[in-house]
């Protein structure tokens, strides 16, 4: 976690900050950024139709998605589609351009997110986050306040509470999970970036993720508007 008033930096488990892995939904932030700037995307209510194949019992993700409802279901079937009409090409360029994690593509163009092909660090999630909440990417400034405010997810009187979860799974294949984003208190930013690993396969590992982050944010005091 950074609070960006004063600079403090807060880690736990330091091993972990810097380990590379897969970014799994995390990275629809990075799909949604280049799709729109691009035109992929002609703009956020563009919907995309579920394949066959991504159909499953009672999700949510089992119905057309614009790119805002897709992020926050975690619809793996929206960002696929758009990874196929976005091509090798484009990624190369906006990967490298944005220095994300490893920078590598791999050979599959819809899965190289969640196939540990391209790798990410939770330090490395933390500064894009950063640099998404000031505008600091190459893309155009009104795409990235679109695409952050679509990670808008609590909204009150005390905080804002921004952030993007996302499920993989390590070398090994066992789950990993992700929340990432950042938390408003009177005006004051605070960045986050959490990681878990599970060692149980059937796990919803995102959950955890969240929760654990969650519970740390109020243990710092986050959540009744006094930070």
């Amino acid at each position: 976690m950074l609070n960006n008033a004063d600079g403090e930096v807060s880690v736990y488990n330091m091993s972990l900050d810097t380990l590379r892995i897969q970014p799994g939904g995390t990275f629809g932030i990075v799909n949604a950024l280049i799709a729109l700037h691009t035109g992929v995307l002609p703009d956020e209510n563009t919907l995309i139709v579920p394949d066959s194949a991504s159909l499953k019992a009672d999700s949510l993700c089992n119905q057309n998605m614009n790119v805002k409802s897709a992020l926050s279901n975690n619809c793996s079937f929206f960002d696929r589609a758009l990874a196929r009409k976005i091509g090798k090409n484009n990624y190369k360029k906006w990967i490298d351009s944005i220095s994300y994690g490893n920078r590598k593509i791999g050979p599959a163009v819809d899965a190289f997110w969640f196939n540990n092909q391209l790798t990410i660090s939770p330090d490395e999630q933390l500064g894009l986050m950063k640099k998404l909440y000031f505008g600091q990417l190459p893309f155009r400034k009104s795409v990235q306040e679109s695409v952050a405010e679509m990670l808008l997810r609590e909204d009150n009187s005390a905080y804002k509470l921004y952030y993007k979860t996302g499920n993989g799974i390590d070398e090994k294949q066992m789950p990993i999970g992700w929340t990432v984003g950042w938390i408003v208190e009177n005006r004051h930013v605070y960045f986050f970036s959490t990681l878990v690993k599970k060692a149980d396969a059937k796990v919803d590992a995102s959950i955890t993720s969240l929760s654990v982050t969650k519970n740390i944010l109020k243990n710092y005091g986050f959540f009744e508007g006094k930070k």
